[in-house]
């Protein structure tokens, strides 16, 4: 399966504007836009509160909060993509924490390379979940839908003396004459016999 690669936005959170600049200057606008830059923990929380972003790159210590804690909301709550730069004394104890998440941890000093590969890799992660995402939403409908068609025939059958099959056709042929689906034509009998 081929993912169309739309471009991902991206929150950098770094106390550093060395960082922000050598990141905003690794990651091509094809792929990576809006790049937006803030400075603290409780900045890039008021900021994702606004909008989507596909992924969080974290610089810690940031000066209001090492980041860990902002990471793990990221990943959890708001289903980012998230790579959490750190001191290479503390990667062992951070990633440890983390990795469960699916927060991608790197040590400081870090290579372009690694950085953009690690990059690259959180947005094929992030399309791979909208994908899973978008199937279990179209398969919720249809169980739905499943479960409404089940609670109208059981109606039909109670009230209209009709027989399993018949009740199944009758919201099968409606539905077709009427050029709606199942789910309309059973809502409504649902509504006229549940009332």
């Amino acid at each position: 399966m081929i993912y169309e690669r739309n471009s991902s936005s991206v929150l950098i959170v770094s106390s550093s504007q060395k960082v922000n600049i050598f990141l905003s200057e690794l990651l091509p606008t094809d792929k990576f836009s809006p790049i937006l830059t803030v400075s603290t923990a409780g900045e890039a929380r008021r900021l994702l509160v606004d909008r989507d972003i596909d992924i969080v790159v974290i610089n810690s210590p940031l000066s209001d909060d090492f980041g860990v804690e902002l990471a793990i909301e990221a990943s959890e709550d708001l289903n980012c993509g998230v790579l959490i730069f750190v001191k290479a004394e503390l990667q062992d104890n951070v990633s440890e924490r983390v990795e469960g998440c699916g927060i991608l941890t790197l040590s400081k000093p870090v290579s372009r390379q690694l950085v953009y590969q690690s990059m690259n890799l959180l947005v094929a992660a992030r399309q791979k979940i909208k994908a899973l995402e978008e199937k279990t939403s179209t398969l919720q409908g249809k169980m739905e839908e499943i479960r409404l068609v089940n609670r109208a025939k059981l109606l039909l059958i109670e009230h209209l003396k009709m027989s399993e099959p018949e009740a199944h056709r009758y919201i099968e042929k409606t539905a077709m004459d009427a050029c709606v689906k199942r789910r309309k034509i059973a809502e409504d009998i649902i509504r006229t016999y549940e009332n």
